[in-house]
């Protein structure tokens, strides 16, 4: 039996530990037991901070590991990687593990490779100078989270010193890009590739809560596109891989288009969060992209064929202000395939998706946008 090292133990890895499992893999899970939703499912569970890379790395020595992976955690992929090349197992390099988890790195590979990003600044500590330099509105994130934590819109120079102390608190390396605000409309793109080709598999609508938070409250697939905006935004996402060197693997590239230009926001060499690649994804386009990436790890080439006939799919957060969302839970209508209510959460301020509080994903012959009916 092949062994299968998981890094990561949330509510977003779970799908992944369930398909190994089906797969007749041996599940080996590291992560902080607290606050972990696996242990139970696994056949092991290792307390050890997903940050702890050599710690990893000795046990999977010890475990004689096949392969190694996460989804949905940039925090998660340079432990994954590092374990991956000291192991001489499928990943992508350490340097395509760089610059695509810390996004001022990002920005500079992009930028060198002539493709369209915003305008940006790099901040480590202290007040941020020439703000004269700076156009208004602008976006302070940290360099290394996601999920929206520690993203603020900044309106004017009074509101930029608490954005950037939020940012600083929230990264990890203590690290801050402040970049232009782009106005338009986002997408996300979900990509497969395994030796440096990639198949672009769906492009996603994201819907946010807006400024200041931009916290995503629903995803769509397929998105309401023309199909000319489609191979722009094809074309333009493969180059932004290559220029990230991301090679193996499942990739997220997120993107905003304003008047039919396309910037590309972000790049993540791992699946798409909020289920997106695990399940809408396999959803729209009947490939299973969760055996895809697990076969990839295992250094086997993955089929990407489609197994029945696609539908639309799509997820809905459950927040204090779309309480519709709930409804639709208790409700269980046709259309809904999968929902979970955070009880343990107790939403104050929407600022970063840890705090929606539940969430329900569709399976339909047609797109659900808004309130249920």
């Amino acid at each position: 039996m092949k062994k299968l090292a998981i890094i990561g133990a949330s509510y977003l890895q779970k799908p992944l530990v369930l398909k190994a499992k089906e797969m007749g893999l041996e599940t080996h899970v590291f992560a902080w037991r607290e606050g972990n939703v696996v242990e139970d499912i696994c056949d092991y569970y290792y307390d050890i901070s997903i940050l702890e890379k050599d710690l990893i790395l000795n046990k999977c020595i010890d475990i004689n590991i096949d392969g190694i992976i996460s989804i949905a955690s940039d925090i998660a992929m340079p432990t994954v990687n590092y374990v991956a090349q000291k192991l001489n197992l499928k990943g992508n390099s350490l340097i395509s593990t760089i610059i695509s988890t810390d996004k001022f790195e990002m920005r500079n590979a992009l930028t060198k490779a002539g493709l369209p990003c915003p305008n940006f600044q790099f901040y480590s500590k202290g007040k941020i100078k020439n703000l004269e330099k700076l156009r208004f509105p602008i976006i302070v994130k940290p360099t290394d989270r996601s999920g929206s934590r520690g993203v603020t819109k900044v309106e004017n120079a009074k509101e930029i010193n608490n954005a950037l102390k939020e940012a600083i608190d929230q990264s990890i390396n203590k690290r801050v890009i402040v970049e232009e605000f782009i106005k338009g409309k986002e997408f996300s793109v979900e990509a497969i590739s395994y030796n440096g080709y990639h198949e672009i598999l769906a492009i996603t609508d994201k819907v946010t809560t807006g400024a200041p938070f931009f916290v995503e409250i629903a995803h769509h697939q397929p998105a309401q596109i023309t199909n000319e905006l489609k191979n722009k935004i094809l074309t333009i996402s493969k180059l932004a891989l290559n220029a990230l060197q991301i090679e193996n693997g499942a990739s997220h590239t997120e993107i905003i288009v304003t008047n039919e230009e396309i910037i590309i926001v972000e790049v993540a060499g791992r699946m798409g969060g909020d289920f997106i690649g695990s399940t809408l994804t396999y959803i729209s386009t009947g490939i299973d992209t969760l055996n895809a990436v697990i076969n990839i790890s295992l250094g086997i080439k993955p089929e990407l064929v489609s197994k029945f006939k696609p539908q639309f799919s799509g997820i809905h957060f459950l927040t204090n202000n779309r309480s519709w969302v709930e409804e639709v839970i208790k409700a269980k209508p046709d259309f809904l395939h999968e929902a979970e209510i955070f009880y343990n959460i107790d939403e104050e301020n929407l600022n970063n998706s840890s705090n929606r509080r539940g969430y329900f994903i569709y399976k339909y012959s047609k797109r659900i946008d808004n309130e249920y009916s």
